[in-house]
Order: structure tokens, then sequence, then C-alpha cells
């Protein structure tokens, strides 16, 4: 979504931290790759530089982490010193959470050893958003419209929420509409579902994802809250292993890349979860489906 429309990272910075950053300010994707240094691990998800990409007033370092790791803490800070170093700016880092658990411990201060030296990870979950209520916003900014919407797609704000995704995902073109269209839907309740089918009137909508159409139909045929609660703890690792392999296919089919039914099914069937972690990872990285699993 940051690489869709970087201009994400000024509003969120502005909206959810409560940085001085202006509301018309430039945003510029620049390059994600560390190279000079260590090409394969010094590869950040992406990069934003704010104002005059020549001259940035803040560049900022993107990550988007399903769970904390410890690897982490070591390669989050040479990511700012290098991208401080070749830009000749301040440096922030985002990291993009899944829920408010996995923000709190990526949010863990690292201590560098140097006294005063701590670096502070800003983290964003979907539920720290706002609810997205008017059309002309979601619109602007429709990335930030499908990232709370799922936080909010059952609250009281319901209906206007799921309008103003509606006419988010209206703007949209090429296959980012249908892309964002199942990565919402997979995370919506029955009822916030049922809701956004009706807005948008999608009796003849052609869902793209396998995990979309297999969601929806164990939905029609019965209740999700029956079951979530039929193997409850089976079901979370399952949950989570379909969420990431999810992400995988989302991340290689936006970048262009097919995918094999022979590696499409072994992504699809894993449920090893640090495994898919590691393919999560690669999936931002890989030119080829085949360099995902070597």
């Amino acid at each position: 979504m940051v690489r869709n429309r970087p201009q994400l990272v000024p509003e969120l910075l502005r909206s959810v931290f409560g940085l001085d950053v202006p509301g018309d300010v430039q945003a510029t994707l620049t390059s994600e790759s560390y190279a000079d240094v260590h090409p394969a691990e010094l590869r950040c998800d992406a990069t934003v530089l704010l104002d005059d990409p020549n001259a940035p007033t803040l560049g900022v370092v993107v990550e988007s982490q399903l769970r904390a790791r410890e690897e982490k803490t070591f390669s989050w800070p040479a990511y700012l010193a290098l991208l401080r170093l070749r830009r000749r700016c301040p440096v922030t880092l985002m990291v993009f959470c899944p829920d408010q658990a996995t923000a709190r411990n990526c949010a863990v201060p690292i201590d560098m050893g140097h006294p005063g030296w701590v670096l502070k990870p800003l983290t964003v979950y979907p539920g720290l958003l706002p609810p997205i209520t008017d059309p002309a916003t979601a619109c602007r900014l429709p990335e930030l419209a499908v990232l709370s919407a799922p936080a909010h797609a059952d609250g009281p704000h319901a209906k206007a929420v799921v309008s103003s995704l509606s006419a988010a995902l209206d703007v949209l073109t090429g296959d980012t509409g249908a892309l964002y269209h199942d990565y919402v839907v997979s995370r919506f309740s029955d009822a916030a579902r049922k809701l956004l089918e009706e807005t948008v009137k999608l009796d003849n909508y052609e869902w793209k994802s396998e995990f979309a159409i297999t969601h929806r139909a164990q939905g029609r045929a019965e209740g999700l809250a029956e079951g979530r609660a039929e193997g409850l703890a089976e079901g979370r690792v399952e949950g989570q292993a379909e969420g990431e392999a999810k992400s995988i296919l989302l991340i290689l089919q936006a970048r262009g890349i097919t995918v094999p039914d022979d590696i499409r099914n072994r992504i699809t069937n894993c449920t090893d979860l640090d495994q898919l972690d590691h393919w999560v990872q690669r999936a931002a990285t890989i030119n080829t489906a085949e360099e995902l699993l070597a």
C-alpha cells in the first residue's frame, strides 16, 4: 500500500503519531535496498522521502511485521543510519502490524548501548486508526480506508465506514481494487462482509483469490462465529497460517510475479508459521516464485 501511495506515510505520521508534518507535503518512494553495505540482509520493505527527494526534510523507513523478531532490533537501526547517511536528513521508522499485541512487542525501545541513544519504533495497527467515514477522505487515501475498515466495520459507524471503503475501492484502477477488496474481505466478519456486498452490489463480482472464495463459501454454509467456537486453539493457528499464505500470494501478485500451481499449493498448505513468516519477507525482494522456496 505504501508503494502504491507514499502519501499514506505522512498522513499516518501526522494523524496517528502527532508529528509536525504538513498536509500537502510531497512524498516520494525511493530505493529500498542498502546494497552498498550488505545486499542479502539490509533491504527494508519501503522507504519514503518527504518534500524534495533530492533534499528531503525527513526519510521514513517502512516495515511490515506479522510478529516481533529479535533480528529486527539489529537491522532496523542499520536501515535508519544508512538512510540518514545517504540522504543527509532526519529519519524515522514506521512499522505496520496486524494487531495491538504485535504492535506493542515491535514498539519495545531498542537500546543502542551509547548513552541516550535509544530507538523507539513507531508502530501502527488497524485498531489504532480512526474510522474513515467520509467518502472524500477515503477516495483521497484509499489505502488508509482499507487499513482502517477491518477495525471499525462492526462498530457504531459500520455503515459509514463500509460506504467510504466502497467509494475508495471504486476509484482504484487495474488490479489494485480487486487486490484490496480481497484483503479487506478476508479480515471482515460475516456481518461486515454482508454489509459490503449489499453496499456495492457484488452479486456478480468475480472473486480473485482462493482464500476469499473459500472464506465466502464457508460463511454462507455456516456462521463464522460457530466456526471460531469449534477447535479454538487449532483454528487460531490455521487462521494465522491462512492469513500469512494470503499475504505472500498478494505480495507476489502485486509485484507481477507468476506463481505456478505447485508453489501456490505449497504456500497455501503450509502451517509452519516461522516458514511462512520467512516467505513473507522474501516475497518482497525476489524476482521469481522459484526463488521464494530456495
